[in-house]
């Protein structure tokens, strides 16, 4: 039996609310399976390889500056745990070692909530001296010590305005790191070596300001 005009109407009217109705659902649908893959892709990305930093102070002055945006690389270097907070039941451990002039980020140890950056100066199982300027460095390669050529970061005046420090000995597990801004730098030279598993990781990119972006 053929429809009337109003029955016709009714007909489309209710396929349309249907058409809507699973529009909506996939779109929330869509919508669940973007933030889980967001929470898939970005946690493991934030807990084991990259971290956002943005320098607060002036002890790395002139290399880098108050309010730059750099992103720390953390693969190989940090030590990890837990994730957001939880324990994961088993720990990551540091396979990467630092290299000399790398500018590394860690956790200050008398407060866990502070992270310093600091470039590294010498290296585990070194010792370091620092004499009327010069920072001295002492390993199996040159046990007599060579003065360390910091040219390529520190202006002439920075390097001569040093303080001496008596020879330092590195345990197989610690850094020495420094500011690049050494009259306004609080660094091993007062608070002692760095521990490896206090280290966060190594400056990979400056993203801002832009005008002064570099991968490092």
């Amino acid at each position: 039996m053929p429809m009337t005009g109003d029955e016709s109407e009714e007909r489309v009217a209710d396929d349309q609310d249907l058409e809507e109705t699973l529009s909506t659902g996939q779109l929330f649908l869509e919508l669940f399976r973007v933030i889980i893959l967001a929470i898939i892709i970005i946690i493991p990305v934030r807990t084991f390889l990259f971290q956002p930093f943005f320098v607060s102070g002036s002890s790395m002055e002139p290399n880098f500056e108050d309010g730059q945006y750099l992103v720390i690389s953390e693969f190989g270097y940090k030590t990890t745990d837990a994730v957001m907070g939880i324990p994961m039941g088993f720990t990551v451990r540091p396979y990467k070692e630092l290299h000399r002039e790398d500018v590394a980020v860690f956790e200050f140890s008398k407060d866990p909530e502070t992270y310093y950056i600091k470039r590294v100066i010498a290296l585990p199982g070194e010792s370091i001296e620092i004499k009327r300027g010069r920072v001295i460095i002492y390993n199996e390669v040159q046990p007599q010590g060579f003065m360390l050529d910091e040219s390529g970061y520190l202006a002439r005046s920075a390097m001569l305005s040093l303080q001496d420090m008596p020879k330092v000995t590195l345990k197989a597990d610690e850094y020495f790191l420094m500011g690049d801004n050494r009259q306004h730098s609080h660094d091993s030279r007062s608070f002692g070596p760095v521990k490896q598993e206090k280290i966060t990781g190594r400056v990979l990119l400056r993203a801002w300001p832009v005008t002064e972006a570099k991968m490092f």
